[in-house]
This record gives C-alpha cells, structure tokens and sequence, in this order.
C-alpha cells in the first residue's frame, strides 16, 4: 500500500494546547504512552508499534523512505539526513506526533505516526473534536505491499488507538485521493470516507473510524 505524505513536521503553525492538554504536556504525555501499548493479535500475526529511536532506526527508514513507492507520497527520498530531520522534528517535539516502528512478529516492517489531529495543521481543513487522533502509514517492503496488509495493520493500529484512547472518539486520516490502494485500504479497514479536502500539498480523502462504529465496520 503506498502512504501518504504528513502534514508539516508540529511547530509554530499548531493549534493552541487546551488546558487538560497542558496538564497532559506537563506530564509528558498528549497521547496516552504509546510506548507502553501492548501488541495486538491481527490474522498476520503479532502486531505492536515501537516508538522510533534514531540511532537505531535511522539506516532502515532512510531506505524505506527511498524506496520509488514510498517516495512517490512520503517525498522524503534522499540522504539520511532528510529522513533524520522528519523524524527527529517529532522527537523533540512537544508529542503531538510519535514516529513508530511497526512490528509484526519481532520485524520492523512498517513506520507510523500517530498524532493529535485535532491538534495540527490538519485540523484547519476539517471539523476536528478534541482529542481526535491521526495516522500515517508506510509498508516498508515490497512483498508487504499489495497483499492486504496495509488493511490489516490500518484496523489493527486503529483499534490500539481506540483501546488506550478513552477520549478520543475518532481515529482520522487524509491520503492523496489520487492514491487509490491508500483509500481502498483504508476502507477495507473500517474507515469511512468522509469527505476531501484542499490540503497545502495535495487534495486528500478524509477517512474517519469512529469509534461508535468500530464493531460494525
């Protein structure tokens, strides 16, 4: 499945923290110790995300983000200082956004970024509740793609979301409407289409699973 491209990288042109927010950044944490999310069991396999660390992560990203496919959306291709500069954007961050690993039975297989929507520029271009929260995905490899996967994993991390989330109601995200497998892959797992949207780079379908319908989709 080919990802999508992220937004701008959190800063000056985010939405203003909320007070719960505040205390929740005070405490380091806006969205719920992803660190400590347990695996999910899907059909392929053990599943969990891993947050990223550079000096370990940064050679298998920086070739997944070359790859002509990743490249085509991520627009991130290029030495390893580019990948390190996306990433490390998040890092040192506020925790808007947390860069992931997905792992599936032990291997690194796919990247995340899981972020408060409601709190980036994104939330500019929709009608965002609080404490709606974002994804991006990458398949890092060629034989993970186009073989259903990509919608497995989509209802898998969305469902994390869901279950250490108790406030957020909704998981969203906005691939390129000219990225047809995104979006078929996105509502093959359980999201809705829900509009498009005139984003700074792209057009883009707005995909929502809510978490009312999280059992029937």
């Amino acid at each position: 499945m080919s990802p999508t491209r992220p937004p701008d990288p959190p800063g000056d042109d985010t939405l203003d923290l909320r007070v719960e927010d505040l205390v929740a950044l005070l405490d380091g944490d806006l969205l719920d110790s992803v660190a400590t999310w347990a695996p999910a069991d899907t059909p392929v396999g053990s599943f969990g995300l891993v947050p990223v660390r550079l000096e370990r992560d940064l050679p298998l990203l920086t070739r997944w983000m070359n790859a002509p496919a990743v490249a085509a959306f991520w627009e991130l291709a290029g030495p390893d200082t580019v990948t390190a500069e996306h990433v490390r954007a998040q890092l040192e961050g506020d925790g808007r956004s947390v860069p992931c690993l997905g792992v599936l039975d032990g291997t690194p297989m796919s990247y995340f970024e899981i972020y408060r929507a409601d709190l980036d520029p994104l939330a500019r271009y929709y009608p965002a509740r609080p404490h709606d929260t974002g994804i991006h995905l990458l398949i890092g490899g060629d034989t993970d793609r186009g073989r259903g996967v990509g919608t497995t994993l989509l209802r898998a991390v969305a469902d994390l979301v869901l279950d250490h989330r108790p406030r957020c109601t909704r998981v969203v995200a906005e691939p390129d409407i000219l990225n047809t497998p995104s979006v078929s892959a996105f509502l093959s797992g359980g999201f809705r289409y829900a509009a498009e949207a005139d984003l700074p780079d792209k057009r883009a379908a707005l995909m929502i699973r809510d978490r009312a319908l999280r059992h029937v989709l």
